[in-house]
């Protein structure tokens, strides 16, 4: 069983994305909360999984921002999803620095999209919490790619902290090292935001 956050203050898109959360995995359990100071008692008490949140709850603009905070004092390392309205051009590398994992702007991204990006995270949880425990591998020297993205990429040790869509056209470069690559290669491996400025705000967090 997994163990998910939906913090989100518009009622129907909770159901929404609860829904499709539900149908990708039986298994989890949900917790809806739809302000921040309900969502902050939670994350106080609780230990989840995933913690799935809007930047703007009600009249708060920046609640979003004040909870992974917080989370982050409590208990860092915890997966964070951003699902918002805000342009993405603007919100992802500012949500990135905060440590969120992944960002979504709403209306540019549909049930596939969005799965295949809950997964992702799910899967890249579980198999950092496997390496926990495990000795520190010798300090590598250039670039060390998991070719099944599910592991963050390291540069001479150091790990990497790139949303998931970043990981993918970073592999993707790396794989075509020395050719030139298109946009459309690009549009390939980009899962929502499928134009040239999202692209280019992914390669300038790369």
């Amino acid at each position: 069983m997994v163990h998910i956050a939906v913090i989100e203050d518009d009622p129907p898109t909770s159901r929404q994305l609860c829904g499709w959360i539900a149908g990708a995995r039986p298994d989890a359990r949900i917790d809806c909360w739809f302000d921040r100071d309900s969502a902050e008692a939670a994350l106080a008490r609780e230990r989840y999984d995933l913690v799935l949140l809007d930047i703007e709850l009600g009249r708060e603009r920046n609640a979003g921002v004040a909870l992974i905070n917080a989370l982050n004092k409590r208990q860092a390392g915890t997966p964070v999803l951003v699902v918002s309205a805000m342009p993405a051009a603007i919100y992802r590398s500012i949500m990135k620095a905060l440590d969120a994992w992944d960002y979504l702007q709403k209306t540019t991204f549909g049930e596939a999209d969005f799965i295949e990006t809950f997964l992702d995270i799910l899967r890249e949880a579980k198999a950092r919490a496997a390496m926990a425990p495990a000795t520190p591998a010798a300090v590598a020297d250039e670039l060390t790619l998991d070719p099944l993205w599910q592991r963050s990429p390291t540069w001479r040790g150091q790990r990497l902290n790139l949303p998931l869509t970043a990981q993918r056209i970073l592999a993707t470069l790396t794989q075509r090292a020395g050719e030139g690559v298109s946009y459309d290669d690009l549009f390939d491996v980009v899962k929502s935001g499928r134009n040239r400025d999202n692209v280019r705000k992914h390669v300038s967090t790369i």
